[in-house]
């Protein structure tokens, strides 16, 4: 879906059956009143359909999956179950029911997550913010230069078409992400402030070069892409390493639980702030 987004917006619908796209679709003309290569909206989610779509299917990019789907199903759709008749055919039917393997159910150690009070998740809460605030900023900046610059790093003088170099970009990225993840035996970062204002730097620079165009050729943008996924990954990683390092065993589930907001968030954040960007840039002349 990402690699995709370009040529999805990029392409008209059938003006018959809504449901299906033309085999053959015509392309969007470009806004020719713009220095910028720029389809009619961002990459990031755009337009009801696309948020509908993002919150049903592709949450972790949708500030509504964050705060109007999972809430509402829990509280307003799911049922609670109904008190089952201790005897009868029903209570047959699970006695006969056997397990593979017979195992033993934990009890609830006394300090253990599920039994932690609300002052003590918050005190933990706090004392991750060293953690949460960092992974929030890299996961920012990087899905702002993803949904909201990767589209307008357009080089005329290459043999690779638009919708190429969109590809390329994700491609590299996600590649650039994958390798740092896999990287903790190698290399562990303690400190992931830094990975946070290094990939900050990278939305400044990225962001002046779509203003300037100052950067001669497409494979410095791939270079600088995927570092970008590099710093990604391993802001990620680390992050989660370091929390199960450093929080006890009675705290660690529910730290690792709590952290888990950070990437949603700063994605959603930067979805939020990629559409009016793109917008405005597409405008200049």
């Amino acid at each position: 879906m990402l690699s995709a987004a370009h040529d999805i917006l990029s392409h008209k619908r059938t003006s018959g059956n809504q449901s299906h796209v033309d085999p053959g679709p015509t392309p969007i003309p470009h806004n020719s009143s713009s220095r910028f290569d720029c389809n009619s909206v961002s990459t990031a989610p755009p337009g009801s359909r696309q948020w509908d779509l993002c919150c049903w299917k592709l949450r972790p990019g949708c500030l509504f999956s964050f705060c109007g789907d999972q809430p509402v199903c829990y509280f307003l759709l799911l049922t609670s179950p109904e008190a089952q008749d201790p005897g009868g055919e029903e209570e047959a039917e699970s006695a006969a029911r056997q397990p593979l393997i017979r195992t033993e159910a934990p009890e609830s150690k006394p300090g253990s997550s599920s039994s932690l009070s609300l002052r003590e998740r918050w005190t933990v809460f706090k004392g991750l913010l060293w953690y949460i605030v960092p992974l929030v900023v890299v996961y920012f900046a990087e899905y702002f230069i993803n949904q909201g610059l990767f589209e307008l790093l357009f080089f005329w003088n290459t043999s690779l078409s638009h919708a190429q170099q969109y590809r390329w970009y994700q491609m590299l990225y996600q590649a650039g992400v994958f390798a740092s993840r896999s990287s903790l035996r190698c290399c562990r970062i303690r400190f992931t402030w830094a990975l946070a204002l290094l990939q900050c730097l990278n939305l400044v620079f990225l962001l002046a070069d779509v203003w300037f165009g100052f950067l001669p050729s497409i494979y410095l943008v791939f270079l600088i892409i995927l570092y970008e996924g590099l710093l990604g990954g391993a802001a990620y990683v680390n992050t989660f390493h370091n929390i199960a390092l450093e929080t006890s065993d009675e705290h660690r589930e529910f730290a690792m639980a709590a952290t888990c907001i950070s990437d949603t968030l700063g994605i959603s954040l930067s979805g939020l702030l990629a559409l009016p960007l793109h917008d405005f840039l597409c405008q200049l002349s």
